[in-house]
């Protein structure tokens, strides 16, 4: 038994959450967050802009762990707050099902999406948000690109390890053709 408190319930050392990624599938949620207009049509899709650890600048959407014992609306809203801002009053969908689930493998090539570090599943949303945007913890900026600017060799060629792959499902979830 330990004498210390446990003050971040849920959280994983760094050494315990190596161990369990190197055994067993990691729950993510990642969110493409949007804007739309009154029919509900989607204008811009915001994207953050990060330097990875590496060095490299990439864009990316907003994606995190679910942590042991928390509700997936729970770890939307956690990512959401941490990546675009306390004020971005994202609108979680009313239905926990996910417009698609993607598996990163560390091994290249078994799907579109890779992580070096861990096999992951991970529920991707499509959540609109209405408030002031303000990147934060790891995030340089947030910049909001119209579907067909999204959709650019440019900007897709920025999207390490999946992300444009599962942004393209995304605009065709919500009828984008481009």
């Amino acid at each position: 038994m330990s004498d210390t408190t446990e003050t971040t319930p849920g959280w994983l050392t760094d050494d315990e959450l190596q161990m369990a990624r190197a055994q067993m599938p990691i729950l993510y949620v990642e969110a493409v967050p949007v804007r739309v207009d009154d029919t509900g049509e989607v204008t811009t899709i915001g994207l953050l802009l990060r330097i990875g650890t590496d060095g490299a600048i990439s864009r990316a959407l907003v994606s995190g762990r679910v942590m042991h014992h928390e509700r997936i609306r729970d770890a939307l809203l956690r990512h959401l707050e941490k990546d675009l801002g306390p004020v971005a009053l994202p609108r979680i969908p009313t239905s926990l099902q996910p417009f698609t689930v993607a598996e990163y493998f560390p091994t290249v090539g078994v799907t579109p999406f890779h992580d070096p570090r861990q096999h992951a599943v991970s529920l991707a949303y499509i959540v609109p948000v209405t408030g002031d945007c303000r990147p934060r913890q790891d995030a340089l900026d947030l910049v909001w690109f119209s579907p067909q600017e999204a959709l650019s060799a440019a900007v897709q060629g920025e999207m390490p390890g999946g992300h444009a792959a599962l942004l393209k499902q995304a605009l065709a979830h919500v009828g984008y053709t481009g």
